[in-house]
């Protein structure tokens, strides 16, 4: 994931920049008078994808259809667009991109916050633990959603987790620039949404995982949207070894490292995001599978050596391995447009 910060501030707009989800959150909108009544907005949505879907709440629908909606459960409206669009990227990647990994996740330690979990030393190698690495069918193709009636067997714990962060910035980005009528871009944790007009230029986005990572600046249209999906961030250690958040359903473990970081831009975040997720999940058959779904897309290797496709910008000087950089610094920034 990414989480940028500004470079040059806009003239006419205004930027709300906060603390959520162990990550941060940053919005920016073209007209300033409407930022107050902008962060509201965002705050409302949120604020149900998070009673919807945490994890870590015992309040959320999540939690609570666990072990009880074998024979079919009516959820709440934002409960089943974040299921709904869940089972897309699933179907659209094969499986690659599972919601049905929250007992897996619970095993390697990942059931409370990241803040209260033992992080991994800078210079650790990546490890993972061979205790909770029992080989499972991916869970997806049994969950079923019909008229808001959801159905998931008691042995299935949801996580929305790999979606819903992407589906929350596109929903903010759409429902403000409906209402104020500006452009508007939203970012959680990297995962960039964009509505309305943009600024004059589009919206610059420098895109860089770690400080010493290579970069490369690229250019968003009205209404596209950038996504990060990296396996240098959300480490945590468990039974002594290292663990990081994206994991390959079908082994129930961590994805192997083959990418430091894969970016995709698209017309939507959850498409941009559901492409990097299944492009780190699939590792070196990534590159003709996005080759193949014809999105522009930028990967960095272990090493740092870069591979742009279909279309994305032509190298530029930074765009160079620079060797590791092990650091929880900002993943990447973006450039406000003026």
């Amino acid at each position: 994931m990414t989480s940028p910060r500004p470079t040059r501030a806009t003239t006419r707009g205004a930027t709300r920049e906060w603390s959520l989800w162990s990550t941060t959150a940053r919005l920016v909108v073209t007209d300033a008078a409407g930022i107050d009544r902008a962060r509201r907005i965002a705050d409302r949505i949120l604020r149900d994808v998070e009673l919807a879907a945490s994890r870590f709440r015992d309040d959320s629908e999540v939690r609570r259809l666990a072990g009880r909606a074998a024979h079919g459960v009516e959820v709440g409206e934002m409960m089943a667009t974040l299921v709904e669009r869940s089972l897309v990227a699933a179907r659209e990647t094969d499986g690659d991109v599972d919601p049905t990994l929250g007992a897996v996740l619970d095993g390697l330690g990942y059931d409370r916050d990241l803040t209260m979990l033992p992080r991994a030393q800078h210079g650790d190698e990546a490890g993972f633990s061979v205790s909770v690495a029992t080989p499972r069918e991916p869970g997806w193709t049994r969950i079923a959603l019909r008229d808001r009636i959801l159905t998931v067997p008691d042995d299935i714990r949801l996580d929305l987790g790999a979606t819903a962060k992407a589906v929350a910035a596109d929903l903010c980005a759409t429902a403000i620039a409906d209402e104020l009528h500006c452009g508007v871009l939203m970012s959680l944790g990297g995962d960039i949404a964009t509505a309305g007009t943009s600024p004059d230029g589009g919206w610059s986005i420098a895109v860089q995982d770690l400080p010493q990572d290579p970069r490369t600046d690229i250019t968003l249209a009205d209404g596209f949207a950038v996504a990060t999906s990296s396996t240098q961030k959300r480490r945590w250690i468990h039974d002594g070894r290292q663990v990081h958040h994206i994991l390959d359903p079908r082994l129930g473990l961590a994805a192997p490292a083959v990418w430091r970081s894969v970016t995709v831009a698209a017309s939507s975040c959850f498409r941009a995001n559901t492409l990097s997720t299944a492009a780190v999940v699939r590792g070196r058959r990534a590159v003709d599978w996005l080759t193949r779904q014809g999105e522009p897309a930028r990967l960095v290797d272990a090493r740092g050596n870069v591979i742009h496709l279909n279309g994305w910008p032509d190298d530029v000087p930074d765009e160079r391995p620079r060797g590791r950089q092990h650091s929880d610094a900002t993943a990447s920034s973006l450039r406000e447009a003026s």
